[in-house]
């Protein structure tokens, strides 16, 4: 018994000493191959297909569908288009390529469906539809674009009088523009604050302020923003408070967003005028008429 405790602790001093005396080795071992796979993604079988699949068919398609409108229209700017899509926020979910692409794709859809709709008709009826809704096609992916950039706008309009109250109020308890700007991205959430956020980010990045404060107001392209940027522009090279000024545009731009709304609600009878004559006008003519035009005709008969 006793022997068999002695080759026990034997061999766990003999393991114990083997380890001890390996040890800088398999470190170093394991530092090296940490090394060599660092930054690789390991990846599924059916990922991997999936991104051969794109890099395969889906990309070159996209491309060939991305010519398509620059064919049909050489006055197509990337460059614009880039721009425009950063407008609407969509730089993230959409590229130029991609847009393009979509361009494309929607063209030969609208091309194909003036083919189906136009079959039960004759030549002359296809020939008709079938430009017809390709250029429909052609034309959508840009007024949807449009309509987004539309609406972003109005929606930084609105939100800009509160982020201005909220910059006012930390600058005057004594925080810096960037560091109101950074609270102001803490407390706040929207595309007005997205913006901020890459404003910040470029100004983090080496930017000056002035040069990033205007990429902000070209990237909106709204009066009340551009007002804004220059207001800050001017009181950092003039050396005015800045909490004042924050405090002017705050309520300049609440009189011009109650302003709007007065506008909108001005508007509002003469748009619901249209559909009141064309739509609700006829069936209280024919609910209120109708029993003594059908009493009248009975009389005459």
């Amino acid at each position: 018994m006793l022997l068999i405790l002695a080759l026990v602790c034997v061999g766990g001093a003999v393991f114990a000493v083997g380890e001890a005396a390996t040890y800088p080795a398999r470190l170093k071992a394991r530092s090296i191959r940490r090394a060599a796979d660092y930054g690789r993604v390991r990846v599924r079988t059916n990922e991997r297909e999936l991104i051969r699949f794109r890099e395969r068919v889906v990309g070159p398609a996209a491309a060939r569908l991305a010519a398509i409108p620059l064919k049909l229209s050489p006055r197509t700017n990337v460059e614009s288009i880039g721009k425009r899509i950063v407008a609407a926020g969509l730089t993230q979910r959409l590229s130029v390529s991609g847009f393009l692409a979509i361009k494309g794709a929607a063209t030969i859809g609208g091309c194909l469906l003036g083919v189906l709709v136009a079959a039960t008709g004759s030549i002359g009826t296809g020939l008709l539809f079938m430009p017809a809704f390709g250029a429909l096609a052609f034309i959508a992916p840009d007024w949807f674009l449009t309509s987004r950039i539309r609406t972003r706008r109005e929606t930084i309009r609105s939100e800009l009088p509160d982020a201005l109250d909220l910059l006012a109020v930390s600058v005057e308890a004594g925080l810096a523009f960037d560091g109101a700007v950074s609270k102001l991205t803490e407390h706040m959430s929207g595309p007005l604050i997205d913006e901020f956020s890459l404003m910040l980010s470029e100004v983090r990045v080496g930017e000056q302020r002035s040069v990033a404060l205007r990429k902000m107001a070209e990237r909106v392209d709204a009066m009340e923003l551009s007002n804004f940027v220059r207001a800050v522009i001017q009181a950092d090279q003039l050396g005015i408070s800045l909490g004042r000024i924050l405090r002017v545009q705050a309520t300049d731009t609440r009189l011009k967003r109650q302003a709007a709304a007065e506008e909108k609600a001005m508007k509002a009878p003469i748009k619901m005028l249209f559909p009141t004559v064309i739509f609700i006008f006829p069936s209280m003519f024919i609910v209120v008429l109708g029993p003594a035009v059908l009493n009248i005709m009975k009389v005459f008969k």
